[in-house]
């Protein structure tokens, strides 16, 4: 009984917990202008100053005449009406939105409505990220352990710690050893279960060690080089206060973390230190920029280095004044006199208050209109981009310090889950080519800002009644924007693209996923988030090709060295300018195939030029003539002219009253594995962008019928026409039904509800990867046709009773491998007229191109699937690919050139019945066709 009530109980919950609200309409003809999520639900619809706004309980949705906007409640962070009939949304991303209405009830009615929605919620239960997973969870049913996989992250991040402890090498026998003292979170709430200290450091000295450091936050171990064994440690200020407070086991753990690195096995052989390695900074000067050039110079060299004991780096994140003002609230900073061999270096971050003030004076100069004239000096003046390279130089000094000098490092802060984690995973994305993979960076996040304790519900105010806006700062963003720089200096280094950062600051805010939710690990595990809400990594998979950057080398260098000034640094306009940065509509069909009903003559092999010949392409489009083709990446064709030639090419194929474009890209198989089951998309028919893709059936035969339309055979080329007719239009109707005509198009929103973005340059890079596949399929074709035609010169020249005739496509003369002296087409030409030789109809010369096998997943006869038993076999005279039963005839094909019986279909086989008059009449036109 006991099993069976429990069992009751998931089933209300996943029914019941989170009902639908019922939607209000100020005007009945109104629709929801977008497609829903799995639990999400419209509350409201209305009509603002030329444009549709919805609210729902994930996200606001404005729908204008010339553009969109759509964005997750928890990422407005205020709403206020600044006119009477305008309100003015701003965003935690630095977007600002402003939307006027008609009168000034209505306004104010969805000021209220919005207030209410974006307002921090009561229980955490109210984030949208645990309906999304119950109603998933319920749509899903049949397939509950699959969408769990797919929800949650991989295997990578959930075994992360011992998988990072083994890659690293750290010698676990005499050097290290991995503490359970924080299980269940006893120690430190903000740490996690496990941590790396020295081997004799005991469980008893590290308690007194929490003691005396911030929040209980201990030096860690969090990253060790793999080359020479230098080690970098995070934690907490140390409780000096203005009595000026020592810890014996303090200092002891801190040397101790020097002396392990020089005992760790991996490193003995290395132990050159380098005794000329900086500037002594201890005496609690902040490190100028002229300093720090000058440490980064005097960097390590051969003649310098000398066997001495390893001297630690401690890295106070904070200046020096910052720091001797915090022993006034029980904090303060390393004494050197009390850690001997330690070198204590200031940066001069600045704290999250002064952070906050940049980045609001930063998005009030983005959202200004029109653009300030003095855009530079007011970017100068919001002092983000100072920030930023003040940050990339505190990562790079650790860098340094770890990777050419081979000293450990210990980095702190204030309490140490602000700049810390910023300096940390910086260095680490430096050091280590894996963090700068795909599953490498999801590794990295979870490891440096989840396990130790960072506060996204404070810092992003979506947290459990968490309204202090003191405790709210962009210290995430701030990071990804560094990376975002980086990427940008190293190209070929990252394997994601900037679209996989962009998400990532989405979902950051989005509460769409619970990988960002709480404070610390404790509080996670305490509301069981893992398992009651999705993983943001199941949408950031390193499957998802749409994140993948196609410039990435894993040859790349392994240790970057960025340069931090502020010259070389960019603004993100892709997240803080997102109207103003350059982005394509989100169409990847740049394969340059021809249509299926357009002509080879219309559609030649090469490539076209590249040419602005064409002065009005606007007028152009309102004829209905069709011009000369070009390519598409000439940029005088605009998007008018672009979809008028898609619609002229296409003309042929669809007799319905509705345009349908099928996409041009061939899709992997195993796509719709890559983003999570819980999206609310077509698992067989997706739309996107206004081009119709069809299911895997779909996607085949749509590429099959683009590689044999290259080809320039009249009957292939029927039968291909023939072959996509049947299948447009035996899924029109499953498409036209899975979809109610009254839903919206989803072309501007991506899977998970979110604007679409697309990297131009990774756009262009798959025209280029794209245009190179077209290329070598077409010379593989080519180089096919002409070994098969050599082929048949061979076996086929003993029917040659008066000599041999060149080869039209070839150039090769059949005479060359011919040995008969006495072949007519080694004598002189000039003997003969041109009134001498007889016409002969083309078709009758011209060989069959064949459909290659490995786009054939079909009989083009029975429509029966292939598998690993079923052999192919191709028609010799239609060229298609039939199974067994379907092409088990054999006849001769004159047309072809092959005089023996040879397997053909059963359609050709009947028109090719031989009859002793039509062979004989077959085999004297090869002859008269060369002498008469």
């Amino acid at each position: 009984m006991d099993e069976e009530t429990q069992h009751s109980l998931e089933c209300i919950q996943a029914n019941q917990i989170f009902p639908r609200k019922q939607l209000i309409r100020e005007d009945e003809n109104l629709q929801v202008p977008f497609i829903e999520l799995h639990g999400e639900s419209t509350e409201y619809v209305g009509r603002a100053e030329d444009a549709i706004i919805a609210l729902s309980n994930y996200r606001l949705h404005i729908k204008f005449k010339e553009s969109v906007v759509n964005v997750p409640l928890q990422l407005i962070e205020s709403v206020e009406c600044r006119d009477i009939f305008q309100l003015h949304l701003t965003c935690k991303d630095c977007k600002v939105i402003r939307c006027q209405f008609s009168t000034f009830e209505q306004c104010q009615d969805w000021l209220k409505r919005l207030n209410n929605a974006i307002r921090p919620p009561s229980k955490i239960e109210d984030l949208f990220s645990f309906a999304y997973h119950a109603w998933c969870m319920e749509v899903y049913a049949s397939e509950k352990e699959q969408h769990g996989d797919l929800c949650r992250p991989g295997e990578h991040v959930t075994s992360r710690f011992k998988n990072e402890v083994e890659r690293m090498g750290f010698d676990m026998n005499n050097a290290w050893r991995i503490s359970n003292i924080n299980e269940k979170y006893k120690l430190c709430g903000s740490y996690p279960q496990e941590i790396i200290v020295p081997a004799w450091i005991t469980d008893k000295e590290l308690e007194s060690v929490a003691s005396f450091r911030s929040w209980k936050r201990i030096p860690a171990v969090v990253y060790r080089h793999q080359s020479n064994g230098a080690v970098i440690s995070r934690c907490g200020q140390p409780e000096v206060s203005w009595w000026g407070w020592r810890n014996a086991d303090d200092e002891h753990l801190v040397q101790s973390v020097a002396k392990a690195c020089a005992s760790d096995s991996r490193s003995n052989s290395n132990k050159l230190i380098n005794g000329n390695c900086s500037r002594d900074f201890s005496n609690g000067g902040d490190l100028s920029d002229v300093e720090f050039d000058s440490s980064i110079s005097n960097a390590s060299g051969a003649e310098s280095l000398a066997i001495q004991p390893q001297k630690l780096l401690i890295l106070d994140a904070r200046s020096y004044a910052a720091a001797v003002a915090n022993r006034a609230k029980g904090g303060g900073c390393e004494c050197p006199e009390y850690y001997p061999n330690c070198e204590v270096v200031f940066m001069g971050m600045a704290n999250i208050h002064s952070i906050r003030k940049s980045f609001q004076s930063l998005r009030l100069l983005c959202t200004q209109m029109p653009d300030p004239g003095n855009w530079l000096s007011a970017l100068e003046s919001t002092k983000w981009l100072q920030h930023l390279s003040v940050l990339l130089k505190s990562a790079l000094l650790v860098v340094h310090a770890v990777d050419r000098d081979q000293r450990p490092v210990l980095v702190h802060c204030s309490d140490g889950w602000d700049r810390t984690p910023q300096i940390v995973a910086l260095a680490k994305l430096l050091l280590d080519p894996y963090y700068r993979t795909t599953e490498g960076f999801q590794v990295l996040v979870e490891t440096e800002w989840l396990d130790f304790g960072h506060k996204f519900a404070d810092r992003c105010g979506h947290g459990e009644n968490s309204d202090d806006l003191n405790e709210r700062c962009p210290v995430f963003l701030q990071w990804l924007d560094c990376v975002h720089q980086l990427q940008r200096q190293f190209p070929c280094s990252f394997e994601f693209n900037e679209a996989f950062l962009v998400k990532l600051v989405q979902h950051t805010y989005s509460c769409l996923f619970g990988t960002f939710l709480c404070n610390n690990a404790k509080e996670r595990g305490e509301k069981h988030t893992q398992e009651r809400t999705c993983s943001v990594w199941s949408l950031l998979r390193a499957a998802n090709k749409a994140f993948k950057n196609l410039l990435y080398s894993s040859q790349s260098e392994s240790v970057l060295y960025p340069v931090c000034h502020v010259r070389n640094l960019m603004l993100w306009s892709a997240v803080y300018l997102p109207c103003s940065s350059p982005s394509t509509p989100a169409d990847d069909t740049c394969a340059p195939y021809p249509a299926p009903g357009s002509s080879p003559e219309d559609q030649p092999l090469g490539r076209l030029p590249k040419t602005r010949s064409f002065d009005n392409l606007t007028t152009a489009c309102d004829s209905s003539v069709p011009t000369t083709n070009r390519r598409s990446s000439d940029p005088s064709l605009n998007e008018k002219w672009q979809e008028h030639r898609r619609s002229l090419e296409l003309s042929s194929l669809a007799e319905c009253k509705d345009e349908i474009v099928c996409n041009g890209e061939l899709e992997p198989e195993n796509k719709m594995t890559e983003k999570p089951a819980g999206f609310s998309i077509a698992q067989k028919y997706h739309v996107t962008n206004g081009h119709c893709v069809n299911g895997e059936d779909g996607r085949i035969k749509a590429s099959l019928s683009r590689q044999v339309s290259t080809a320039s055979c009249s009957s292939a080329q029927f039968h291909l026409r023939n072959l996509h007719q049947k299948w447009m239009f035996s899924h029109l109707g499953k498409q036209q039904a899975a979809s109610s005509p009254d839903q919206p198009a989803r072309s501007h929103l991506d899977d998970d509800g979110m604007p679409v973005y697309t990297d131009v340059v990774q756009q262009r890079l798959r025209q280029i990867e794209s245009g190179h596949q077209q290329e070598v399929e077409t010379l593989k074709k080519q180089v096919q046709e002409l070994k098969s035609r050599l082929e048949s010169q061979f076996l086929n020249s003993s029917f040659r009773l008066n000599g041999d005739y060149g080869d039209e496509v070839t150039s090769i003369p059949d005479s060359e491998s011919n040995l008969d002296q006495n072949c007519l087409s080694r004598c002189s030409t000039e003997i003969f007229s041109e009134a001498s030789w007889e016409q002969v109809d083309k078709q009758d010369t011209e060989v069959t191109r064949w459909l290659p096998d490995h786009l054939a997943a079909h009989c083009y006869g029975c429509d029966s699937t292939f598998w690993l038993a079923s052999r192919k076999h191709h028609c010799r005279n239609c060229g298609n690919v039939f199974c067994s039963s379907c092409c088990n005839q054999k006849v001769p094909v004159p047309s072809q050139q092959l005089f023996e019986p040879s397997r053909v279909c059963k359609s050709c086989y009947s028109s090719l019945h031989p009859s002793s008059s039509s062979l004989d009449l077959e085999l004297d036109k090869p002859i008269t066709a060369t002498s008469n």
